[in-house]
């Protein structure tokens, strides 16, 4: 039996039990919603906010989007109960699940509820045009923005490296103030996980030159085999002004969740107001396209929602690959 089928069957396991309790009922909804988006400069901040605004209609209740420093801050907050919803990658919510990598030796999060997917997250390296850097190998001993802390980029950034063959020194700050550090000459390349277009990136490119450095296939393959949760994706060429090829790379799946306690109608709610709404999401950032209830099969380890899974089942998606 594949990892992967023993996930599945895990999370099949999962959503039986969470069914069993009468799905009926009216809830007890909190008097305001709070979700845990990433800071400013990057593409939950900006899909955080389009979405407080449609569930504040939808739902009739204040829902703000909170600046954080991402995936790992996020999980944090909804594990403390700060926060009713969440932004995660797959990639960190797995390590927070199973307690490894960025989450060893704290107890395994798990409250997280899979509510809805968002989209996908390419790993992307930049340089302004003028550097000289032209390939991956010469990042190697320069100073390189990696987004927040707590962030996909971030978490990620060391593994990287190691498996490419390289050294950097990190640079830590939110997305927005590495882009302007970056045109200023204060480092020497950005490494960012963000669903494309990535607004830091777009400023930039509304500024100044810049260039986009490619994986090669050898260098993919390298990446999937040391971090088996990445997949292979693309950035299509035109996504941004400077990017005439496609950009073949790794990538990782993001997805909305709620903390398992939440009430099961309010959660049903919150991801049918999001689909119903998901033209206004795409117009907000483009990658919001992918905002769709097909592509709940990229989540094959967290269980999901009763609330979710009522809403599933009604659209006849059993939230399961195989």
């Amino acid at each position: 039996m594949t990892t992967l089928s023993i996930r599945c069957a895990a999370v099949l396991a999962a959503m039986l039990g969470l069914l069993a309790p009468s799905l009926a009922g009216e809830p007890n909804w909190p008097d305001h919603i709070t979700i845990g988006t990433a800071s400013l400069g990057g593409t939950y901040y900006v899909y955080g906010e389009a979405l407080a605004k449609i569930l504040t209609r939808a739902l009739d209740i204040p829902v703000a989007r909170q600046a954080t420093e991402g995936p790992v801050q996020n999980i944090e907050l909804l594990e403390a109960g700060d926060v009713q919803l969440a932004f995660v990658t797959t990639g960190v919510a797995l390590q927070a699940w199973d307690a490894t990598g960025v989450w060893v030796g704290r107890p395994p999060a798990r409250s997280l509820r899979a509510l809805f997917p968002m989209y996908d997250t390419p790993f992307v390296f930049l340089v302004l045009q003028n550097s000289g850097i032209t390939s991956i190998s010469r990042i190697s001993g320069r100073r390189v923005g990696v987004g927040p802390r707590g962030g996909t980029s971030a978490t990620y950034a060391l593994e990287f490296f190691g498996t490419l063959n390289g050294e950097a020194e990190l640079v830590y700050g939110d997305y927005a103030d590495l882009a302007t550090q970056l045109r200023e000459g204060k480092i020497d390349a950005f490494f960012a996980a963000a669903g494309a277009p990535f607004p830091a990136f777009v400023e930039l490119e509304a500024k100044t030159k810049v260039r986009y450095l490619p994986l090669s296939p050898e260098q993919v393959k390298k990446l999937r085999l040391a971090m088996p949760e990445l997949a292979s994706t693309r950035v299509p060429a035109g996504t941004y002004p400077s990017l005439r090829q496609h950009y073949e790379t790794v990538g990782l799946y993001n997805f909305a969740v709620a903390r398992a306690d939440l009430s099961t109608d309010l959660a049903y709610q919150i991801v049918k107001a999001t689909f119903d709404n998901q033209q206004a999401l795409t117009e907000a950032h483009p990658a919001a396209a992918a905002t769709i209830p097909a592509n709940i099969e990229h989540n094959s380890f967290l269980p999901l929602h009763p609330g979710a899974i009522r809403f599933y089942q009604h659209v006849g998606k059993a939230g399961l690959s195989d």
